[in-house]
């Protein structure tokens, strides 16, 4: 999918292919629609960030609150996005041990309580014992630091996420 088919895009079609590169914040697809015509795709990624940036802090974590638990229910129950499935199969919390599944959901348990939203990370770029790893060490950040970390987080997962967009409908056309 190269520009001048995102840009020609229709309202809902954009909203329907781009609505989830910010876990389930179709809103924000549906806002940065109106700065088109983008002059590429990271055009469109700029427009997002600039969006999450303008937001407040209780708007900020409302986008983080949009992400589930890594290795948690919804993905136990099969709840999560196709997006969230394929990566934390790919970083491997469908496959932790017994031990390690008891340890993330402590962990999640005491970030949350500690921060009020779930952790955050890009597992594309990260595999399980770095991700427990970065739980327990990201406990020690104040609310502040460590929801601006996890908007970092966010971006990353944007940004792959939407690269995967265009380059599956590269690699379909070919």
């Amino acid at each position: 999918m190269d520009i001048r088919v995102i840009n020609s895009l229709t309202y809902e079609d954009f909203v329907n292919i781009f609505g989830n590169v910010v876990e389930k914040c179709p809103l924000i697809s549906a806002a940065i629609w109106s700065h088109r015509p983008f002059k590429d795709l990271e055009d469109v990624e700029t427009h997002i960030t600039e969006f999450i940036h303008s937001l407040s802090d209780s708007g900020k974590e409302g986008i983080l609150r949009c992400h589930p638990d890594l290795a948690g229910r919804d993905l136990q129950t099969g709840a999560l996005t196709r997006e969230s499935q394929e990566e934390q199969s790919q970083a491997g919390m469908t496959t932790l041990d017994s031990r390690e599944i008891l340890d993330m959901y402590r962990l999640n348990a005491e970030y949350k309580e500690r921060f009020g939203f779930p952790f955050i990370i890009c597992v594309r770029l990260n595999k399980k014992a770095e991700i427990l790893r970065q739980l327990s060490e990201r406990l020690k950040n104040d609310r502040a630091a460590e929801r601006e970390r996890a908007i970092e987080e966010v971006k990353k997962i944007c940004s792959l996420r939407l690269h995967s967009i265009v380059l599956s409908d590269m690699q379909t056309k070919l």
